[in-house]
């Protein structure tokens, strides 16, 4: 499982329904990519849930390179460079992903947190801590699923949960859910991930 992020981070007087004009227009394209567990598409408004910005991040759980590097370099994603310019495109390992307590629900929120791995930390046993905050998540009332992923690049840990209500029990970014592509969410691989 590989994880994928970018942001664009928008003028503060940006109309944010432009985002959700173009989520309502493309979004269905990525319906039944090859390769893609899922891919939310997700935006936050500066005053709305605690954001400081305007900003349009989705996140993507893949299930294949193949999958994830068709939709970089097979033109998918030139659409979005054509429109906003060619944004950071960050990556992660998996580490462990699990289906919530309300899996197959409607995702409306996301949640997104990011933890510095500090210097001399016993590597094993901060991944064991992660993997079990990812099932902690999953576990609770409104959860839809729970992920965590790592770069050893930046040593930085990212948790990400779905919820299927406005109110999510975990720390972190808020963003809406505007719609989510999820055509082989089914075939993510459960729990840790070596």
């Amino acid at each position: 499982m590989q994880a994928m992020q970018y942001e664009l981070t928008l003028p503060a007087d940006y109309d944010m329904d432009i985002i959700r004009g173009r989520v309502s227009r493309i979004g269905h394209l990525l319906d039944d990519w090859d390769g893609l567990g899922f891919k939310t598409y997700l935006m936050r408004e500066r005053g709305v849930d605690g954001s400081p910005v305007n900003q349009y991040a989705p996140f993507y759980l893949w299930n294949t390179v193949e999958g994830m590097n068709s939709f970089l370099w097979g033109g998918a994603f030139q659409g979005l460079v054509d429109d906003f310019g060619r944004p950071s495109v960050r990556q992660w390992t998996g580490l462990a992903y699990t289906e919530g307590v309300t899996a197959g629900s409607a995702a409306e929120v996301a949640v997104r947190r990011r933890q510095r791995i500090r210097e001399g930390a016993e590597l094993s046993e901060v991944m064991e801590e992660a993997v079990r905050e990812a099932e902690r998540l999953a576990a609770l009332e409104g959860a839809v699923c729970a992920a965590v992923v790592v770069d050893p690049g930046r040593w930085e840990l990212v948790h990400f949960s779905l919820w299927d209500h406005d109110t999510p029990k975990a720390p972190g970014d808020v963003f809406r859910v505007l719609h989510m592509s999820a055509p082989e969410q089914g075939r993510l691989p459960r729990g840790r991930q070596w």
